[in-house]
């Protein structure tokens, strides 16, 4: 059964709304005041939590405050019971990460409403959303709803780049995001003697540069567009009013970062220790994977060997040697500079 915790001082309204909760099937819990609000979230584990904001010995707001600082509460949906004079506070309880309010007096119909909403949200946001920038912008779609995030794209300043123009610099200081609206976007890093390796590949659909934001530092590699591209600039404030407000969203940033983090380790270790064979195979896949989404056997990657070879972290001349290996074993075709994977799982599963 799912559970409701009623955090509310006035006993007739708490009365009175505990039975408008059992009729409708909730198994209810109640506390009078915050301090044993809290002690009753931690204790029962409710799927909802209705708070009213002015109370004695803890208001709603320190509930609030105390539910998202235990990690077993977090993710419980949180809504503010307000009375019209208090509407002015209504900001204040949303910007705390509140996820509604409801203004007294209200009918059961709006009560009950209000609470399978959030508790229909609440389950969406258990499924399992992609490590990835993918899972991140379904999960705005479920947290926001999907106007949110086309808001947060749409009707924005394009700014369009030319092929090898770049974006941003190594060094410099952030204060935008970009969406990739068209095109495809690498970020690089050279060494003391120019050579280049790519270490991040973006492309339509995707956000670029929220990593220094949220970290606080300077970009550690440049990004150069590798076809004509257009981007659509979101400032810095209203990425970190997006994050700072939700915290699943928040979680879902940090784990893409971590997985950032380990992606640039492991491929170190390829350039590193891989052979040249199962680097080139193991660039071939990574790029399938990225560009190919739908699976379409008869999509091609068309990137220079210039791109290619940076990507792979070897000399140019090398990939072009290994690339009609691979073609004379039939595992890819090269149409041009186009190249198409005819047999990807011993691409996926070459051996070092």
């Amino acid at each position: 059964m799912t559970k409701i915790l009623l955090v509310e001082d006035n006993p007739e309204v708490r009365e009175n709304m505990t039975e408008i909760l059992e009729l409708a099937g909730y198994e209810v819990f109640t506390a009078p005041n915050g301090k044993e609000g809290i002690d009753a979230a931690i204790r029962e584990h409710p799927n909802l939590i209705l708070c009213d904001i002015m109370m004695p010995v803890l208001d709603g707001y320190g509930v609030l405050h105390m539910v998202q600082k235990e990690a077993q509460l977090q993710s419980i949906p949180f809504i503010f019971l307000t009375a019209k004079s208090e509407r002015n506070e209504i900001r204040k309880g949303m910007e705390a990460g509140a996820d509604d309010y409801i203004t007294k007096p209200f009918d059961s119909i709006e009560l009950l409403n209000a609470i399978e909403m959030r508790l229909k949200k609440a389950e969406l946001l258990k499924q399992p959303f992609q490590g990835n920038l993918e899972g991140v912008n379904e999960l705005i779609a479920v947290s926001y709803g999907r106007d949110y995030l086309e808001e947060l794209r749409k009707d924005r300043n394009i700014n369009r780049y030319k092929k090898k123009q770049i974006i941003y610099s190594e060094g410099n200081h952030p204060s935008r995001i970009y969406y990739i609206q068209k095109g495809k976007v690498k970020t690089f890093k050279r060494n003391d003697d120019g050579k280049e390796l790519i270490v991040g590949l973006y492309a339509e659909g995707d956000f670029l540069g929220y990593l220094p934001l949220m970290e606080g530092r300077t970009y550690r590699e440049t990004a150069e567009a590798m076809e004509d591209v257009e981007l659509s600039i979101i400032p810095r404030s209203e990425f970190e009013e997006l994050i700072g407000s939700n915290p699943m969203v928040m979680k879902k940033f940090m784990t893409i970062l971590a997985r950032n983090i380990e992606e640039k380790a492991e491929q170190l270790l390829a350039v590193a220790y891989n052979s040249l064979r199962k680097k080139v195979a193991d660039t071939l896949v990574t790029l399938n994977r990225k560009y190919n989404r739908d699976h379409d056997e008869s999509f091609h990657i068309d990137l220079s060997r210039e791109n290619l070879a940076a990507i792979a972290g070897v000399a140019k001349e090398s990939l072009i040697r290994m690339l009609s290996e691979l073609k004379e074993e039939h595992l890819i075709n090269l149409e041009g500079r186009k190249i198409r994977i005819l047999n990807y799982a011993k691409l996926e599963d070459m051996f070092n």
